[in-house]
């Protein structure tokens, strides 16, 4: 885990963020008897959000093979719905379930958290995966930090962005300071400069080739097809 720990409450891992005084197990049965009492007229995206809550409490109780099958038997659901904030929750499950395909899951998540404008805070947090994932020394990490300070700036709610702007500016110190010691804003300006950071055009096709590291060939969906469902490409 990084040193900028990410509280799991703020960004909706509902799961483990949940105030009950019911246990795991308990919050398990109840959604798992919910998933099986929704009525035959239930919409396939409301049942696969049924069983994406189901997966985390799976997840949250370390049953992460069980976590996995609920996560990628409704994936698809949520991409062919485009349902794209539910579907990047579903792979930020499929991440943690450490599966042969989660780093796979993990690139395709961040593909669409940054592609489309989901909460801030989920897409936060998948780049954070990838900061935890990355060698101090890396470029990459730096790449990932970047880039979630610009979505905070860019898609922050107002009464949410002093607060998130001010998250990602501590996460890229951070990383700044494992990558090269950077302590001082002299040097921040100059590391930033130096590993062309300074503007999206430069930094975002970097991430592009972080993803595709991650993903190689085994993506899921046709991210061509995505793409033309863009207002703008």
């Amino acid at each position: 885990m990084s040193d900028f720990e990410i509280d799991e409450a703020m960004f909706g891992n509902k799961a483990q963020a949940a105030h009950s005084e019911m246990s795991l197990e308990e919050q398990l049965q109840m959604h798992q008897q919910r998933v099986a009492e929704l009525s035959k007229d239930a919409s396939t995206l409301d049942r696969a959000r049924a069983r994406l809550d189901v997966a985390e409490l799976l997840l949250a109780l370390e049953r992460k093979e069980e976590a996995w099958q609920e996560g990628r038997d409704i994936i698809d659901t949520f991409l062919n719905q485009e349902a794209w904030q539910d579907a990047v929750e579903t792979y930020n499950v499929l991440f943690q379930c450490e599966q042969p395909a989660s780093l796979s899951a993990l690139g395709q998540g961040v593909w669409l958290a940054v592609t489309f404008p989901i909460m801030p805070q989920t897409t936060i947090t998948m780049l954070n995966h990838i900061i935890d994932e990355t060698p101090a020394d890396a470029d990459g990490a730096a790449v990932a930090a970047i880039t979630s300070h610009y979505i905070a700036d860019l898609r922050s709610p107002e009464d949410k962005h002093e607060s998130l702007t001010f998250l990602t500016s501590k996460i890229l110190a951070d990383v700044a300071k494992r990558h090269s010691d950077v302590e001082t804003q002299e040097q921040m300006d100059m590391w930033l400069k130096k590993l062309e950071l300074e503007d999206p055009k430069a930094f975002l096709p970097r991430l592009s080739m972080v993803i595709d590291v991650l993903v190689q060939d085994d993506w899921w969906f046709d991210r061509e097809a995505v793409r033309e469902k863009l207002p703008v490409h």
